[in-house]
Order: structure tokens, then C-alpha cells, then sequence
């Protein structure tokens, strides 16, 4: 049972407003919002002066690896990671060892988590070439969505013919969210580098290998399925301007059939910066052009992109120090996110209300999450106080990720993480976890 605790005095970032309150959280749940609360029971009193409390962020795409890939993390180790970097809750994918294709083997995820993640979470069921009986058994009340990989995967993960994607998209009933890269255009550009380079190929040449085609031939066509079947759609991590003309923006959140992601990396980072940081920045969907990372970072702003998430995706130092066929793509992002975004609050690029939005608000919405993503009465007190007035230095000794690396590494941001509280338990603070408890199984209200 967690504790009753009186944050007084806060900036409350929520609903599109910044307002002073307080809040009382009891039994894991915000119990009362008001300009005053006073209490004569027990409990503990926290002065938030001068900071500002959001939501605590929902990552709707995160990598974690386990099991399988537990040399790169866990979910012990990540989830931590998280909670220092105010996500409260995470929905993680099936491209773990083994797949997670079956109910069974989606169940064994859920089994680990509720033993070692101090985050809430929920996890993708993947789709295959041949699971759809499977896909089928999904519960929709307790799992997140079904993830297909069009692109950027191996085996049987790797779903990219049109009469597979017909027949899933015909008879799922639940969100499915696709990674959407061409893999023949992928093969043919990866051929041609080769005819120039060898195997030496330039870390640059990235988004030309994963190019503008490839991602605007794959995601066009899951958008196309998606309205001929009428399926609930969400693109992940999109990298292009040119796939922004894909979504609109006629319809609030909660009535549209088809959403994207943006990822931090896309909105941060940009190809000229690949001579300095090399596969430390080698993503799939690429990194792209200046111009590609404006236009996405408008696209969120004008609500074409629904959510922002970090795609966070570890390997080791080892894995990421080889040459670009070798250099697997992804890197650590989870307990940096919320930071990255707030630096474009101090830049004026875009509010701190429009980054709760993002990165609570409308991943609640979108997922139909019960009861989280907002600061509400009755709600569960997942939250993050955030200090604007002290600053945030990224060096390997404060780094939760097992891998042990990050690409802000030297980046002093512009604000800190105070704490974290998850269903009303604090577990970071003073740059410290506080191990007191594992979350809760995201349930969705659909």
C-alpha cells in the first residue's frame, strides 16, 4: 500500500493549463486537487514550490529486451531507467528472443514484469507470417495493440506481403501499430552502397539506404489497408515530411482511425550530425534531413502526429563499434525523452502543456488507457515533478541503461527530473531510485 502524500504548492502542468495546487495522493490514487488541501492524518508533505508537475509519460514504443537479449537490458534495468526520466508507463515490443507469437510466450513478458518493472506496463503481441489464429486469442482490455513489422525485421517477423497484411488488417479488431519501412527498396539501396563502398559503407549513407521511398511506400500502403478494412492504425516513429501528407487533422484524438508517432531522435537529431556521432545516431526508420525533422516537429504541433516516444532500443558499446552492416540500429533514449522535449519548451519550439499532451495525455487517449495520462481526481498517481530551475548533465555515471551509453552524452539539459511517482510510490528521487515497489498491468478501457 503505497503512502499519503500532500504535494503542496506545485505548478500543475495538465489539460492545457499551468495552475499552483496541490495534490493529495492516497491509496495509490490522486485523492484531491485544490488551490489548499490541509489534512490532520498522517501523511507526507512534499513543498513543490517553484517546479512543475506533469503527468507521468507513457511511452508507447520501448525495447527492453527481455527475454532473450538480456545482454543489452531488462526490464529491471530499463524500467528504472524510465522512472528517472518521468515515464510511468510503457508498452514494449515483441521483436524479443523468443518473438513474443503466442499467448503463451506474450504471457511469460507480463509474468517477468510483474516481478521486476518499478513502471506500469503492457506489451505488443507480434504478428507473423502465420499467427493470425493466435493474433486472434489478443485480449483487448489487457493488452496494448498488435505490432507488424512491414519492414526492418527478420524470419517470419518480417510481414510484408500484401495478402498476409490484407487477411490481419480484415480481421483484427484491436490497434495495430506497424513499423513501416519497404523492405525491397531497402535490399536494392543496401546493394547499390555496396557497389560503391564494399563493406565500408559510410554511416551517412543510413537515409539513403532507408530512404524517403522506403518509408513512403510501406506506410501509404498500411494507410491504404487501414481504410479499406476500416482498422484502428497507429504508424510508429515517423521519419519523413513526405509521410506527414498521410494523416490529418480534421478529427480529435479520441474519433480517429488512424494515428503516428514521433520519436525524439527524429525531432532532435538530424544527418549532418552522423560524422560525430556515427551508429551511436543509426535508427530504423534513419535519421534524415534537417528539413524532415522541422517538418515532423510542425506535424506534432499541428496534431497530424499524435504522440511523441523514444523508441528506445539499447545494444552494447560493443555492438554499436562496427562497421554500418555490423552496427545493429537503435540506441537509449527512455530516460531522456522528457528532458529532450523540455529543451524545446526553453528553445520557445514548443509549450510545456503541448509536451504533456504528447507524451501523457494523448498516449492515454489513443490506447483508451484506464484511469492514467492526466492529473485528475480518482485517476492513479503516476506523475513527475520537474525542476526548470536546475539543469541536467548527461555522463556515463548517471546513466540507469544496462548498455551503459547514450547519444546526449555531454548534453547539460536545460531542467531535472526531482521525482517520480508511480500509483502514488516514489521511486526516483534525489537522482536516486527508491525500490519500494513494481507497477501495475496497463488495462485499456475499450
Amino acid at each position: 500500500m503505497s503512502q499519503t502524500v500532500l504535494l503542496k504548492s506545485g505548478t500543475l502542468v495538465n489539460e492545457g493549463k499551468k495552475e499552483v495546487l496541490d495534490i493529495l495522493i492516497k491509496n495509490g490514487r490522486i485523492e484531491k486537487i485544490a488551490p489548499s488541501i490541509s489534512t490532520s492524518e498522517n501523511c507526507t508533505v512534499v513543498d513543490a514550490s517553484g517546479k512543475f508537475i506533469l503527468p507521468g509519460c507513457i511511452d508507447d514504443q520501448v525495447h527492453f529486451r527481455e527475454p532473450g537479449l538480456t545482454h543489452k537490458a531488462n526490464l529491471f534495468t530499463e524500467s528504472r531507467a524510465a522512472v528517472a526520466g518521468g515515464v510511468t508507463s510503457f508498452m514494449e515490443m515483441p521483436n524479443t528472443v523468443p518473438n513474443a507469437l503466442t499467448q503463451k510466450l506474450l504471457q511469460d513478458k507480463y509474468d517477468i514484469a510483474s516481478k521486476q518493472s518499478i513502471a506500469n506496463y503492457s506489451f505488443f503481441m507480434g504478428a507473423s507470417n502465420d499467427n493470425v489464429e493466435e493474433v486472434l486469442k489478443t485480449n483487448e482490455k489487457n493488452v496494448c495493440g498488435i505490432k507488424i513489422f512491414m519492414g526492418s525485421s527478420t524470419g517470419n517477423m518480417l510481414v510484408d506481403n500484401e495478402a498476409t497484411l490484407n487477411n490481419l488488417f480484415s480481421k483484427v479488431p484491436m490497434l495495430i501499430a506497424t513499423h513501416c519501412e519497404d523492405e525491397a527498396t531497402i535490399v536494392a539501396n543496401s546493394a547499390k552502397a555496396k557497389e560503391v563502398y564494399g563493406e565500408e559503407v559510410p554511416m551517412s549513407q543510413h537515409p539513403f539506404i532507408r530512404s524517403e521511398e522506403a518509408c513512403y511506400l510501406s506506410s501509404s500502403m498500411a494507410v491504404r489497408l487501414a481504410k479499406k478494412h476500416g482498422t484502428r492504425l497507429h504508424i510508429l516513429h515517423i521519419s519523413t515530411e513526405k509521410e506527414i501528407a498521410l494523416f490529418d487533422n480534421s478529427l480529435p484524438l479520441d474519433q480517429k482511425k488512424i494515428t503516428a508517432e514521433a520519436c525524439i531522435h527524429h525531432l532532435w537529431f538530424s544527418e549532418e550530425q552522423y560524422e560525430e556521432k556515427g551508429a551511436f545516431i543509426k535508427w530504423n526508420p534513419a535519421v534524415k534531413k534537417g528539413s524532415d525533422r522541422e517538418a515532423i516537429f510542425q506535424a506534432v504541433l499541428d496534431n497530424k502526429i499524435d504522440v511523441i516516444a523514444t523508441d528506445h532500443a539499447p545494444h552494447t558499446l560493443e555492438e554499436k563499434n562496427n562497421s554500418y552492416f555490423k552496427a545493429p540500429s537503435g540506441g537509449p533514449l527512455v530516460q531522456h525523452g522528457l528532458l529532450a522535449m523540455l529543451d524545446k519548451v526553453t528553445e520557445g519550439k514548443i509549450t510545456i502543456e503541448r509536451v504533456a499532451e504528447k507524451m501523457a495525455h494523448a498516449p492515454a487517449v489513443l490506447f483508451e488507457i484506464e484511469e492514467r495520462g492526466y492529473l485528475r481526481e480518482g485517476y492513479h498517481a503516476d506523475l513527475v515533478i520537474v525542476n526548470p530551475n536546475a539543469t541536467q548533465l548527461v555522463t556515463k555515471e548517471s546513466l540507469l541503461y544496462k548498455c551503459g551509453w547514450s547519444p546526449f552524452e555531454g548534453h547539460e539539459f536545460s531542467n531535472a527530473i526531482d521525482s517520480t511517482y508511480v500509483n502514488g510510490n516514489l521511486v526516483y528521487a534525489q537522482e536516486k531510485i527508491i525500490d519500494t515497489s513494481v507497477g501495475s498491468r496497463l488495462l485499456f478501457a475499450r
